[in-house]
């Protein structure tokens, strides 16, 4: 498996630092926008926190994956090649 750029550590981690005490949510979309998994959702403490994302069962393309955490919400696109 091939994996573009910096998307290596993506698809196996995903890393994030939550700068307050709140609701979290970490998604994956594919490029269409359809959700394609959910990998946190719920109340985190701030904090440094690591995520495993298991992307074998998904089609070789581009995704995108978004954070939200307060009024902190970043997308990243990444790529994915079998």
């Amino acid at each position: 498996m091939f994996l573009s750029g910096k998307i290596r550590e993506f698809l196996d981690r995903v890393y994030r630092s939550i700068l307050e005490n709140g609701m979290v949510t970490l998604k994956v979309y594919d490029v269409l926008g359809k959700e394609v998994k959910t990998l946190v959702y719920g109340f985190k403490e701030k904090g440094r926190y690591e995520v495993t994302f298991d992307a074998s069962k998904l089609a070789s393309g581009l995704y995108i994956y978004e954070i939200k955490s307060g009024s902190f919400k970043p997308s990243k696109k990444m790529t994915f090649i079998k």
